[in-house]
């Protein structure tokens, strides 16, 4: 989701959690290095997220999404794709996205992952009905790809709801937001080892 410079999930913090965060520079197996934010429960995590961030890059907003994460047990690491392209210093909202972007590549991004394209895990996508960066189309035909390969998910689509819906500025939103974190948090407690 792409998000204005003051937008934040719209997940409320959980008063008295005991979470870790970091601020990291990973290494991909190329030797590229790339910014990251970690977060996660002071005891041992139930499960493990990467988070992708927007065009922007590792913005507050999806260090936030990791934070709220390792309130609820989850350890999740959010990762700054454009690292190969930007270095890894901390970002302003000055930063100039279109440079960056456009200077990304698929390649990179998946080497920055780490061993991505092995991955068979269970995928839940929460979509916006009234996206017009990702439309029907392209949902179906990332549900149909999913489907060929065998791979476990769930698609949602919110009617009327637009790209970047989950933010908390988005009050007439509220109520997908609500459900769509739900969700979330109910994928993770379907998927994590009992």
């Amino acid at each position: 989701m792409c998000h204005d410079p003051d937008s934040g999930p719209p997940i409320p913090p959980i008063a008295g959690a005991s979470v870790s965060h970091d601020d990291l520079v990973l290494e991909s197996a190329d030797g590229n290095r790339f910014a990251a934010f970690a977060a996660g429960p002071d005891t041992p995590p139930r499960c493990g997220v990467v988070v992708l961030p927007d065009v922007r890059g590792l913005h507050h907003f999806y260090e936030e999404v990791a934070l709220r994460l390792g309130e609820q047990g989850v350890a999740a690491v959010a990762i700054d794709y454009f690292g190969r392209t930007a270095g890894v210093a901390k970002r302003g909202e000055d930063f100039p996205v279109h440079g960056p972007r456009a200077e990304t590549r698929s390649a990179g991004v998946q080497a920055d992952v780490q061993r991505a394209g092995e991955l068979r895990a269970p995928i839940l996508a929460l979509m916006g009905g009234a996206d017009q960066a990702i439309t029907a189309d392209d949902v179906a035909a990332f549900e149909t790809a999913l489907a060929a390969a065998g791979v476990e998910h769930e698609v949602v689509t919110y009617d009327g709801a637009p790209h970047s819906f989950f933010d908390r500025k988005q009050e007439q939103f509220a109520d997908v937001s609500a459900d769509a974190w739900r969700r979330v948090l109910a994928f993770l407690d379907a998927h994590t080892p009992g």
